[in-house]
């Protein structure tokens, strides 16, 4: 299925989102960056955000998990345009 995008995502969030998935593990921004060839300051970012959209969520002291809203929007089935950031 097709992933439904929001207006403010971007390539990486999908990347940071494939990587959490795939691993199945608590990870780090730094751990993840250094997975994607990315930068750190760029990935921990786009966790901040992505954690506001509940699509990640924070674990323990800078460690990120996938949450099952993340998992349905990589299988196509959440349109991530209808979440609400939260603060």
């Amino acid at each position: 299925m097709r992933r439904k995008r929001g207006e403010w995502q971007t390539s990486l969030d999908d990347e940071i989102l494939e990587i959490l998935a795939s691993s199945e593990l608590v990870l780090s921004p730094s751990i993840i960056a250094y997975n994607l060839d990315r930068s750190r300051e760029g990935v921990a970012s786009r966790i901040r955000i992505l954690t506001n959209y509940g699509l990640i969520e924070k674990e323990q002291r800078g460690k990120y998990k996938i949450t099952e809203s993340g998992r349905n929007y990589l299988k196509g089935e959440l349109d991530a345009s209808q979440l609400e950031e939260e603060s």
